[in-house]
């Protein structure tokens, strides 16, 4: 109802301002047309008095110049010369009159020329002689006519005038007849307007009673809400505030506040915040905030608003409508939390909390250092994607279990966000809602990627030595089985002089010194081996393995070599050591059958303490790395924790032994360093050689002279071997080469033996590993019997011994089982010649 009365009100305004527009237009236009007819009835007057004027002065003008030409007397001649300019003066004004009626201009033209050509007869009679009369007729017939045309154009003037007097009576008569019908339009409007407003304003009494109802209900729900509700001012004043706002406050009426600035209430360290948020909400923007206030009563709180624009009539001014609510207490949890939470920051391992479906929650700075993810990165993801590769039972099972029992702890194998695998130990605690229910898990991840590290090159390490401690004891046996028949094809060498026999004797010295290869690279990874040491130049070394590369490996391999020249000398055995490279470049080019790159490297590197600690080979100290990549077919994990073991060859049958890797690091263990291996399916392998620093002062060389006769002089040797096959072709090969030889079964025996013939024996050939008494123990025995007595040692395990100092045990020599004939004449020429 309201509605329809305000449109038909605004469609009476309407209707009224068009019927006022069209009032004023009417109005405007009859009022321009009495005014234009007035002007004409003006003009009309105007003219006749100018006419009338113009005819008298013309009059005048002619007097003063006839009694001028009669009299001569100037006095005639400037009245005459005064009326003619008031002529002139009155023709302009008629001309200008006349402006908007052409036949009127025309008219006053023609009186004008009329007039000008009579005054200048008149000039030309004072100029000619004044004896000489000017024609009197033409200037009487010019005079007529002058007067006929004055009368013409006043006759006009005449019918003119009254014909715009009637034309003046008409529009007055219509003028007044528009505003008679206007003012009776208008007061209909006017009545209507009347009763529309005596019936709005009606309407509005009782629109202003619903509102002030309605004003009472808002106040009251307003009231009761528990929240501040403010309407604050732009300049910064309070306008309203609810009775929570004033609880808040702890006043006891609004009045106190209302009117009052809202920033004396806010502490002074965020008075600036709030007001740079009131002139933001001020200009249109909603806001939220959290500040403290301080109460009348001088009690600190908490404050969370909420601010929102509130338009005024002008629409580019807003009012600060602020709900605001205590959250004294939530600050106090939330502190609380903080403070907690920094005590898990502390913790160095990884404290995560995830709900039910694995989404994070909870990520402290021990996670961020562990997996490299900050916790702005991880709310809300899943951490089975985050941090996991793929998915595993492990998680169901985890998960499955600490559902079920409020608990789990394991190993898990994890992701950073570099990509680095990683392995931590777990512990899971559920944690429940108020209800009971299954709410979230907590979890404590520790690290132990290095602990399983250095584990398992602890177990590889044990299970190696096992295995070297088992070969040691079958090489051993195999050495004394090789030994005698190495010996004896030599000494059946020079006995037998057929070609066939000699072929057949070399088969098989061939094929036995194969054996025993066999078994000294097997004795080497168990033990090691230490020969002629010397200081070595690795650069050198290396420039031999690229000669050998170049002419033998395919040409689909391209090599790369980068080798400083300022290399530190290592200290080792030259010959090892070439074994040890070319084992390594020999499975790169295995491991490239359809062609790569192979890269050989060296480099002076100082090991620390922490590196030291990741690796049990390791020491603190100067060391040289030999590395040598290739971009071959790579290794899985689980071959690649195997590769060092003896007889493991991933190679067909046939094509390897499985014992060149464990010779190698038996070779480098033995030179006091270690090998480090990083291999990756079809990316490649690369296999790192730590050799410790020698200065060239620190190297003995040990060098032994060949000696061309090999025959013996009658000297006295004592063999003693536990193998009766030994002792027995050991006596005969000596004793060819006419030496006198006793033999002893076992240390005892060869005490008692020693004991007997002391003055006559000149050396003694010792088995260091024999049942009853050992060789050590016998070598002691035989030192207390005769200090100067000559030992060479000789095992079917590698021993390292040197000839210096080893157990202090003065053996003069040592020699490996099986040797030829030969090697054992050899040594004991040296021996002899150079312990006499």
């Amino acid at each position: 109802m309201k509605s329809f009365s305000l449109k038909k009100f605004k469609i009476l305004f309407f209707l009224a301002v068009f019927v006022l527009f069209t009032n004023m237009v009417i109005s405007y236009s009859n009022i321009h047309k009495l005014y234009s007819s007035q002007q004409s009835v003006s003009n009309s007057n105007e003219i006749m008095i100018r006419l009338e004027k113009t005819l008298f002065k013309y009059k005048n003008a002619q007097s003063a110049r006839y009694n001028y030409l009669k009299s001569t007397n100037t006095d005639y001649l400037k009245t005459y010369l005064l009326w003619q300019k008031q002529i002139d003066e009155n023709i302009k004004i008629l001309k200008k009159l006349t402006a908007l009626d052409n036949q009127q201009q025309n008219q006053i033209l023609s009186l004008d020329q009329n007039i000008r050509n009579q005054l200048n007869i008149f000039g030309i009679e004072i100029d000619l002689n004044r004896d000489i009369p000017v024609n009197e007729a033409d200037k009487v017939a010019l005079e007529n006519d002058i007067y006929k045309q004055i009368q013409t154009i006043e006759d006009r003037e005449k019918e003119l005038l009254l014909e715009r007097k009637l034309i003046l009576q008409f529009n007055f008569r219509k003028a007044l007849a528009a505003f008679f019908i206007a003012g009776l339009i208008n007061l209909g409007l006017i009545t209507q307007f009347y009763y529309l407003l005596k019936d709005y304003i009606v309407k509005l009494k009782k629109t202003e009673i619903a509102l002030r109802q309605s004003e009472n209900r808002l106040r009251a729900i307003i009231d009761a809400e528990p929240e501040s509700i403010k309407l604050i001012h732009k300049d910064g004043t309070l306008l309203e505030i609810n009775a929570s706002g004033i609880k808040m406050m702890e006043v006891e009426d609004a009045d106190i506040l209302i009117g009052k600035s809202v920033y004396t209430t806010v502490t002074p360290e965020y008075q600036k915040s709030y007001r740079l948020m009131h002139e933001s909400v001020c200009q249109g923007n909603k806001e939220t905030l959290e500040f403290e206030t301080i109460s009348f009563k001088g009690n600190r709180r908490w404050m969370e608003t909420h601010a929102v624009p509130l338009p005024t009539e002008n629409n580019n001014i807003f009012l600060h409508l602020a709900i605001t609510r205590d959250i004294t207490q939530r600050k106090a949890s939330e502190q609380k939390l903080q403070q907690q939470a920094a005590l898990l920051d502390v913790v160095s391992n990884a404290i995560l909390v995830k709900d039910i479906q694995n989404r994070i929650l909870y990520w402290n700075k021990g996670a961020e250092n562990i997996y490299g993810w900050q916790a702005s990165e991880v709310y809300g993801r899943k951490s089975s994607q985050l941090l996991h590769k793929e998915h595993s039972s492990v998680q169901d099972d985890a998960l499955l279990s600490v559902i079920n029992h409020g608990q789990w702890q394991g190993e898990l194998y994890q992701v950073t966000k570099e990509g680095k695998d990683i392995i931590v130990q777990s512990r899971w605690t559920l944690l429940r809602d108020d209800k009971g229910q299954p709410k979230s898990i907590l979890a404590e991840n520790t690290e132990i990627t290095k602990k399983k590290q250095l584990e398992t090159q602890l177990l590889r390490s044990q299970r190696l030595e096992s295995i070297g401690t088992l070969a040691g004891g079958i090489a051993h046996d195999l050495n004394n089985v090789l030994a005698p028949i190495l010996m004896s094809v030599q000494l059946l060498e020079r006995k037998l002089h057929d070609p066939q026999h000699l072929r057949l004797l070399k088969t098989l010295e061939t094929n036995t010194q194969r054996g025993a290869n066999l078994i000294k690279q097997l004795l080497s990874f168990a033990r090691g081996i230490e020969g002629k040491r010397t200081l070595i130049q690795i650069q050198y070394l290396i420039t031999e393995i690229e000669q050998i590369i170049r002419e033998t490996f395919p040409k689909s391999i391209q090599l790369n070599l980068n080798i400083p020249s300022n290399l530190n000398y290592v200290c080792g055995d030259t010959t090892q050591l070439h074994q040890v490279l070319m084992n390594l470049v020999v499975n790169a080019r295995d491991a490239m059958p359809n062609g790569g790159k192979l890269e050989i490297s060296a480099a002076n590197i100082l090991i620390d303490e922490y590196y030291a600690q990741t690796n049990i080979y390791a020491k603190i100290g100067a060391y040289i790395v030999i590395t040598v990549a290739d971009t071959g077919v790579g290794m899985h994990p689980e071959i690649q924790e195997r590769i060092f073991e003896p007889f493991f060859t991933t190679k067909e049958v046939g094509k390897g032994t499985g014992l060149g890797l464990s010779t190698a690091l038996g070779i480098v263990k033995n030179h006091g360093g270690f090998v480090n291996v990083y291999s990756e399916l079809n990316k490649g392998t690369i296999v790192k050689i730590y050799l410790p620093v020698q200065s060239s002062n620190e190297t003995n060389l040990s060098c032994c002279d060949e000696s061309e006769d090999l025959n013996g002089n009658g000297e006295l040797i004592l063999v003693v071997d536990d193998e009766p096959a030994i002792r027995k072709i050991t006596k005969s090969s000596l004793e060819a080469y006419h030496y006198r030889v006793l033999t002893a079964s076992n240390g005892i025996e060869a005490i008692e033996i020693y004991a007997k013939y002391q003055q006559n024996i000149d050396l003694i050939l010792l088995d260091m590993m024999m049942p009853e008494m050992d060789g050590e123990t016998t070598i002691r025995m035989l030192k207390k019997i005769n200090a100067q007595v000559k030992i060479v040692a000789i095992s079917g395990l590698v021993m390292n011994y040197n000839t210096d100092s080893q157990l202090n045990l003065n053996v003069k020599a040592f020699m490996p089982k099986p040797c030829t004939g030969k090697d054992l004449l050899h040594t004991i020429a040296k021996v002899s010649r150079e312990f006499r």
